[in-house]
This record gives C-alpha cells, sequence and structure tokens, in this order.
C-alpha cells in the first residue's frame, strides 16, 4: 500500500458534464427571462413619460401659435381695410374736387360769354342806331311810315331782362343737342328756352307745349327780341326757339345743328308768346 493511499485527494471531484449543461442552460433561461423583462419594464416605464410631459407641452406651444398668427392675421386685415377704405375716400374727395374745379371754369365761361354778347349787342344797337340817323330822309309817306315802324318793332334791339336772355342763349351757340338735355353743355328746344329766362327769374313749365302758352300771344309781325317762338299750335307745340331780333332766332333745333342762330326763313314759326 502506497502511503499516500489514504490520504484525501486535495483536487475537487469532477462534476459531469451533463450537469454543467444543465445548470448552464438554466442561469441562460433565467438570464434572458429577467433581460426580456427588463427590457418589458423599460419600456413600459418609458411610454407615460412622452405621453404626460412631452406631448401637453407641444400641443400648448402649437396652440399658442395658432392663436398668435390668427391675431396676426386679423391685425392686417384691419389694417388693410383701413387703408382700402382711406384710399377710396381720397379717390372720392379728389374726383370731387375736380368735377367742381370744371363746373367752376364752365360757369366762369358761360358768363364770359354773355358779357361778350351784351357788349357786341350793344355795339351793334348803337351802330344801327347812327345809321339809321344819318340814312333816314327828311320826308317819308305814311305807307312807309308804317313799314318803318313794323320793320323797327320786328327787329328792335333787347334791353334789360330781354338782353340778358339774348346773352344767355346766343352764349350757348355751339352746344350739342340731346333730347331731355338742360345743360350746361347739352340741350334740347325748351330746355334751352326755360335755362334762359331763369337767369332773369321767370320760371317757365319744362315742355315745349306748356310754354307756347305760358304768355300773351303776339303775331309774327310784331315779334320784339326775347319773344318765344313755337312750331305747331299753341298747345301742342313741338319746337320752341327764342327770338333775338333782326329777323333772327337762337335755337337747340336737332342732333345734327345744335343750337345754332338762324334767320326766321330759315324754318317759319307758326307762333309766338311774350313773357316779358
Amino acid at each position: 500500500m502506497s502511503h499516500t493511499a489514504l490520504i484525501r485527494s486535495h483536487r475537487k471531484p469532477r462534476r459531469s458534464a451533463s450537469k454543467i449543461a444543465m445548470r448552464a442552460g438554466v442561469a441562460g433561461g433565467v438570464l434572458s427571462t429577467l433581460a426580456v423583462a427588463g427590457a418589458a419594464g423599460s419600456a413600459s416605464a418609458a411610454e407615460p413619460v412622452t405621453q404626460t410631459l412631452e406631448l401637453p407641452t407641444l400641443t400648448a406651444d402649437l396652440a399658442a401659435q395658432v392663436a398668435q398668427s390668427a391675431d396676426a392675421t386679423q391685425q392686417a386685415a384691419a389694417n388693410y381695410q383701413l387703408q382700402a377704405e382711406r384710399d377710396a375716400a381720397a379717390a372720392k374727395a379728389a374726383k370731387q374736387a375736380k368735377s367742381d374745379l370744371a363746373e367752376a371754369k364752365h360757369k366762369a365761361e358761360v358768363r364770359k360769354k354773355a358779357e361778350q354778347a351784351a357788349r357786341r349787342a350793344a355795339a351793334e344797337r348803337a351802330s344801327r342806331t347812327a345809321e339809321r340817323a344819318t340814312l333816314a330822309a327828311p320826308a317819308t309817306t305814311a305807307a312807309s311810315t308804317s313799314t318803318s315802324t313794323s320793320t323797327s318793332t320786328s327787329t328792335s334791339t333787347a334791353t334789360g331782362s330781354a338782353a340778358a336772355v339774348i346773352a344767355f342763349v346766343k352764349a350757348q351757340i355751339g352746344d350739342a343737342y340731346v333730347s331731355g338735355g338742360t345743360g350746361p353743355n347739352s340741350w334740347d328746344c325748351s330746355g334751352l328756352v326755360q335755362a334762359a329766362f331763369k337767369q332773369v327769374g321767370v320760371n317757365l313749365p319744362r315742355v315745349s307745349q306748356d310754354q307756347s302758352t305760358a304768355g300773351t300771344q303776339v303775331s309774327l309781325s310784331n315779334l320784339q327780341a326775347g319773344d318765344i317762338l313755337y312750331w305747331g299750335s299753341a298747345g301742342s307745340a313741338y319746337h320752341v326757339a327764342v327770338y333775338v331780333g333782326d329777323g333772327m332766332f337762337v335755337g337747340a333745333q336737332n342732333p345734327s345743328t345744335g343750337v345754332v342762330e338762324k334767320p326766321l326763313s330759315y324754318d317759319p314759326p307758326t307762333g309766338a308768346v311774350r313773357v316779358l
């Protein structure tokens, strides 16, 4: 017997391979289970943080931004509307000022034309008076006297209100004829006559039919400057004009001629009325 036969070996007894493998498998399974549980726990723990902390914060910021953007848009729209209203008001004021200026210029021109017409009428009257005085015969027969008187009456030069009426209608010569026109740049026949007599405070009816009976009926052989001529019968006349003396009249004739001065022979009237 060996002297070491009774001594216990200091080495640990070898374990069988099957036990070692089984223990390794158990340990691996436990570790895998813990790893899965830990991962699931981590994911489960992280999800409430995202939902309860981050999302409400982002939602509140977004709502504030949307509200701020809406306020800015509304303010911009209000500013644009205000500017548009100011621009419209300025344009309207400029247009009105331009219209007022044009009207003032036209009225000044009309007054100037009327004054010039009055001066021409006065000069012509003085010239005719001088001419008649120079050419008058020392003696005339009764017939020639009657003829002279009749001619003098029908060609007499207007004075006072009649002169103002004539100056007005002559100032409109060259204006357009427009049916229903009452000035200041276009007329129909009765509109021109009405406006002319309104200058001296006489308010005539608007239409030719009524104007043909507005005054005293006078003979065409006894016309005076300022008489109203009419065409058609009294009360149903279709045209009127103003007799301006010397066998001439001024009227808004038609769209082709406009306001013109013509001799009585151009379109002989039917009758006449005197309102002055």
